[in-house]
């Protein structure tokens, strides 16, 4: 309708090709990964059936405004168009060159129904059309598939060709049972968290709306210690987009309120642990619903102190809404009732789960919500009391998290906000005698000293969770699809400013594919939108400090000298306010170049023989690192023996390889890249627990009552 306006007020005739089906699952994948609403298709093909018809219908009835171009290959539809045209000859069909020929030769024919039909072919070389031609075969073979059904002899014809809105009501038009809403992805062991739909030009616009309004206030954070929010120097919270825009004020916590805040955790962590682990967990899935309420103003917080662009700062809350829903869950089956264990008769033996006492969190700029909340939840979840050290560049954003999770009914005494300097505050914490435990996420250089640092102190034993950084590379052989390759790697490179744990830092392409692949990343290099984080044209946004910027430059000038750079991307005039780095691609010849992580929106290219796949492997694993690692190849053997060899926590294959979904994959590496184990997995919160065993001689009493009452039979 909106079409045949168009074509009524411009006085033209627009030509509409209607098809159905293409990309069905996609569509469907991607409403589920997203956490939409609902799907933009139909759960059930003979629902899209119907539909078909409808528009069909519609279109037949604009008069000149439309020409109608019918694709499709089913019977049933395509006799139902010409039923409703009639006598009209003003429009077309369309099938498949070698698909459908003797159901339009009936279509065609001068003595049966002379109706035009359009035979379309894909046109191209055989690295470019096995793709498309894989997905047409596939959608053909479906179960549900006209094409498909059409030559099983065992399917009544009655059946094939049944009438789609009789077969509608008959199960009163209701979705497919087996494909759940978005939000029921999990079942019920938890919500997915919601998404916003981008694409709709009028969420974006309440969207912008709502963050405007939470932009227009200037936040204050400070520490809270015991529920009470105190005094503290104050240090300017900057957006690395205009380092003159200041977004808040934090005042840090000293030396002497960390102390506070120890003794308060100390003596409020047992009874928090004496909780049922069913309270822990629903004090944290209430939290979780008040982060999607405050979805406008943590957004705006997200990207205005730490640079991220909309969809990024989308992703993170949702994780961090994730993270408090996972462990709640995993809180409720791990940390609940202890479990009996098989044994002799006359004695009972339980096993179970306990938190361990104080866990110090320091979290890190680059994900302040997600990873923070992700800490904070996990260790809250397991019954521990918890020390809250956000990063230095982003505690306002930290700071909105733990009021909210305070107004959830987190007891004040668990949990305390304790913002500052790493060496000052952070340090002083972890060297403390009573903490038991600490979740790291940052640099492999800062993770060495708090390990130091523990197995220094006084006091019991304490427990090292950390998540450190990665030398991560993809390996793309010659079987490749380039244009894919160059898509999942630029998005991987340069989304968040190459500002991600699992950031792509090192492209290892087989030498027939590498001149092609490095030709498209150029040209894609060169169509990324670099600026203003608030912007929905923004690809890539600022790195978070100055500090940042210098050590990328530094890296860049040393690969000038010692490798070749291929391409930078022109920072336009408005970054000039912030602290932006251009993407910068550079070709190397040995791994060994690399001697740090670099943490930024650079690219490293490495060519290798298809003999030196293993060396080349080998290289990357002998960095120490192994964090994430992805892979390019259509020969599923090859896959898997990379998968194999490879000495990455993360490994993804024929995709992006950063957005580590929870619970769905589990993150975290080894080596240099971190203790393990993974965040948002089923091992990640026993590690913040202690285990316990009982074992009780039941027959004490006298004699196993239960083994003497048994019968003769």
């Amino acid at each position: 309708r909106f079409l045949q306006g168009i074509a009524s007020d411009h006085g033209r005739r627009i030509p509409v090709r209607l098809v159905k089906g293409a990309y069905w699952d996609t569509e469907i994948k991607h409403a589920q990964e997203e956490g939409l609403a609902s799907y933009p298709v139909f759960t059930r093909k003979v629902h899209t059936d119907v539909s078909y018809l409808a528009c069909a219908r519609q279109a037949l009835t604009a008069a000149e405004g439309l020409y109608p171009q019918f694709a499709t290959h089913n019977a049933h539809t395509l006799a139902s168009i010409l039923r409703y045209a009639g006598s009209r000859r003003d429009y077309e069909f369309q099938r498949l060159h070698g698909m459908g020929e003797a159901l339009y030769a009936e279509v065609i024919d001068p003595e049966r129904y002379a109706r035009p039909c359009r035979v379309y072919a894909p046109v191209g070389s055989h690295e470019d059309l096995l793709p498309y031609l894989v997905r047409r075969l596939l959608e053909n073979g479906a179960n549900t598939s006209f094409v498909n059904r059409i030559v099983d002899e065992a399917i009544d014809v009655g059946e094939i060709v049944a009438d789609p809105i009789g077969i509608a009501r008959e199960h009163n038009c209701q979705p497919h049972p087996h494909i759940h809403p978005p939000g029921d992805l999990f079942g019920d062991e938890r919500r997915n968290s919601k998404g916003i739909n981008l694409p709709d030009s009028n969420v974006r616009r309440e969207l912008l709306a709502s963050m405007q309004t939470a932009s227009t206030r200037t936040y204050v954070a400070c520490p809270i210690v015991g529920g009470d929010k105190l005094d503290g120097d104050e240090v300017p919270s900057v957006n690395p987009a205009n380092t003159q825009h200041v977004v808040g004020i934090c005042q840090q916590a000293s030396v002497d309120q960390v102390d506070v805040a120890l003794e308060i955790a100390a003596e409020g962590q047992p009874a928090w642990d004496r909780t049922p682990a069913a309270e822990r967990a629903a004090i944290l899935n209430k939290a979780a619903d008040l982060f999607e309420k405050h979805t406008a103003e943590l957004l705006a917080l997200c990207v205005a102190e730490a640079g991220k662009t909309i969809p990024d700062a989308i992703a993170e809350l949702r994780e961090a809404v994730d993270f408090l829903r996972y462990y709640a869950a995993q809180a409720c089956k791990l940390y609940g009732e202890p479990k009996e264990l098989p044994g002799p008769t006359g004695e009972r033996n339980t096993h179970g789960l306990r938190g361990r006492g104080v866990f110090v969190c320091i979290s890190p700029w680059n994900f302040p919500l997600a990873i923070f909340t992700g800490q904070v939840a996990a260790a809250l979840a397991a019954g521990n009391a918890v020390l809250a050290k956000p990063a230095e560049q982003t505690p306002l954003v930290a700071y909105r998290a733990v009021e909210l999770l305070l107004e959830a009914g987190v007891p004040p005494t668990v949990l305390h906000f304790l913002p500052g300097d790493g060496a000052t505050v952070g340090g002083h914490a972890v060297a403390d005698a009573r903490v038991a435990g600490v979740a790291f996420t940052g640099s492999t250089d800062t993770a060495r000293l708090i390990n130091r640092a523990l197995a220094d102190k006084e006091g019991p034993i304490a427990v090292m969770i950390a998540e450190t950084g990665g030398q991560n590379a993809m390996f793309v052989d010659s079987s490749a699809l380039p244009e894919q390759v160059v898509l999942d790697s630029v998005y991987s490179s340069f989304n968040s400013a190459g500002q991600r744990c699992s950031a792509l830092r090192l492209l290892c392409l087989q030498e027939e594919i590498a001149p092609r692949v490095i030709e498209l990343l150029i040209g894609q290099m060169e169509e990324l939108g670099i600026g203003r984080p608030e912007l929905f044209s923004t690809d890539v946004g600022p790195t978070i400090d100055e500090e940042a910027c210098a050590v990328l430059t530094a890296h860049v000038e040393k690969m000038q000298k010692e490798a070749t750079i291929l391409h930078r991307s022109k920072l336009p005039k408005e970054t000039s306010a912030g602290t932006f780095f251009a993407p910068t691609l550079v070709e190397i010849d040995s791994v060994d170049v690399l001697q740090q992580e670099v943490f930024g929106p650079v690219l490293h290219v490495l060519r290798y023989g298809s003999k030196d796949l293993r060396k080349a492997i080998n290289a990357v694993n002998g960095t120490g690192y192994g964090l994430t690692m992805g892979l390019h190849s259509r020969i599923d053997s090859r896959a898997r023996k990379i998968a194999e060899l490879s000495g990455a926590g993360n490994i993804y294959i024929n995709r992006n390889m950063i957005g580590a979904v929870v619970g769905v994959q589990p993150f975290g590496g080894r080596g240099l890249s971190g203790t393990g184990p993974k965040a948002g997995g089923r091992y990640y919160l026993p590690r913040f627990g202690a285990e316990y065993t009982v074992s009780n001689n039941i027959s004490a009493v006298g004699g196993n009552a239960t083994l003497l009452s048994l019968g003769s039979d």
